[in-house]
């Protein structure tokens, strides 16, 4: 329609005006108005049937939509939302799947809306992504690495100070402890371990940070705890001094903890125990995980094979690699000299594996501590390149 300086609405009704006094025929009117025969006669139409008012245009919307949800969907979407408000559209869609498999349920993005729309999706704001670090390998199977770390700690209700310790199976993300202890020391730390330890076996490895009580600033970072671990043969691995995102995916489980059970935290340190009791059974029986292919950990998760034994075993070492005994002062002897280690080594056995002339791999167990550089006197990490040469050597 041509540019004449009033409304689109005055001219439809100029348009009628003109058609009601039959002095023009239809073609005519079109021609004139610059539309086509059959606008032309849709506009008549349109007034024919609701009037002048409905020349101003209207809602095109249809009355019908026979591929809207359902609202009996719509009422259990957000039941389901109200019992667990934390849970995203993706999870309650597999939960739900889950419980009634004969139910067509909407994809995730309508369930989505459907939240939207009751008032149930709180927008928040997206963290930046931590990139994992290149020497990141994720376990192909349960049992492969554990991750373990104490939560920040907390105060109860009643002024109780606990640190809580958790314990995850990094493969099916299965929670294997989580106690709300009131110490970091090593000796409740072990103890917690020792029972996870004896209900579910051994695992290859255990990733944590390094600070106490598991790692330390010693050799190898080992404390009195990973050189127990050593001794069952299990591996310990540290994280990056400053980088949480080493063991990201027990950090983002310390958020889910946290929003869940302790915002606010309960009255008692009991109490809180319970949250945590509660929340772990709902988190590794019902919980869909996005990492283990949508399914709760449990159904990925089996006991060790590797029975955590009685004794600790019997350090044993190839024959060709010298043996030697740490000294109470953390040190062994060597070529009749004294060379540090640790004094969390202290009457321990570690050997030495020969790398090439003069350069020896030092072991306390199968984890390597450090490199030897018997020509320059000098320890350093496995990693690092080996040490300038001292002149007159």
């Amino acid at each position: 329609m041509p540019w004449q300086g009033v409304s689109p609405v005055d001219l439809r009704l100029q348009f009628i005006t003109e058609y009601l006094t039959e002095h023009y025929s239809m073609t005519e009117l079109a021609s004139s108005y610059g539309i086509s025969r059959k606008t032309a006669y849709y506009w008549v139409r349109q007034y024919t049937r609701d009037g002048p008012g409905r020349l101003a245009g209207g809602s095109r919307r249809p009355h019908t939509m026979p591929r809207a949800t359902a609202p009996e969907l719509i009422d259990q979407l957000i039941a389901a939302r109200r019992r667990h408000p934390t849970w995203g559209a993706g999870k309650l869609r597999d939960w739900l799947t889950r419980r009634q498999p004969k139910i067509v349920w909407p994809c995730r993005d309508t369930i989505h809306t459907v939240l939207t729309r009751a008032g149930l999706v709180r927008r928040r704001r997206r963290r930046a992504a931590i990139a994992p670090p290149h020497h990141r390998t994720a376990p192909r199977a349960a049992n492969v690495e554990w991750t373990v770390d104490h939560k920040g700690r907390f105060c109860t209700g009643d002024g109780t100070l606990v640190y809580p310790l958790t314990l995850r199976d990094g493969f099916s993300r299965f929670v294997l402890r989580c106690v709300a202890v009131t110490s970091v020391q090593i000796g409740v730390t072990q103890a917690q371990l020792a029972r996870a330890f004896a209900e579910y076996g051994l695992p290859d490895r255990i990733r944590c940070d390094n600070g106490a009580p598991f790692g330390a600033r010693s050799l190898g970072g080992l404390s009195r705890l990973s050189v127990w671990w050593c001794r069952l043969g299990i591996l310990p691995q540290f994280g990056r001094p400053g980088c949480p995102g080493d063991n990201g995916s027990h950090e983002q489980f310390h958020a889910v903890l946290k929003r869940e059970t302790a915002s606010p935290a309960a009255a008692s340190r009991r109490a809180q125990q319970r949250r945590f009791d509660r929340f772990i059974e709902e988190y590794n029986t019902e919980r869909p995980h996005d990492a283990v292919g949508h399914a709760p950990p449990a159904a990925r998760y089996t006991s060790s094979p590797r029975a955590w034994p009685r004794r600790l075993p019997t350090l044993e070492y190839p024959l060709a690699w010298p043996v030697r005994r740490v000294s109470a002062a953390g040190a062994i002897k060597w070529s009749g000299r004294t060379l540090f280690l640790s004094g969390v080594l202290a009457a321990e056995d570690v050997a030495l594996q020969p790398l090439e002339d003069g350069v020896w791999l030092v072991h306390y167990a199968a984890y390597p501590l450090a490199v030897f550089h018997e020509r320059t006197w000098q320890l350093q990490s496995p990693g690092q390149s080996p040490p300038p040469p001292v002149p007159g050597l």
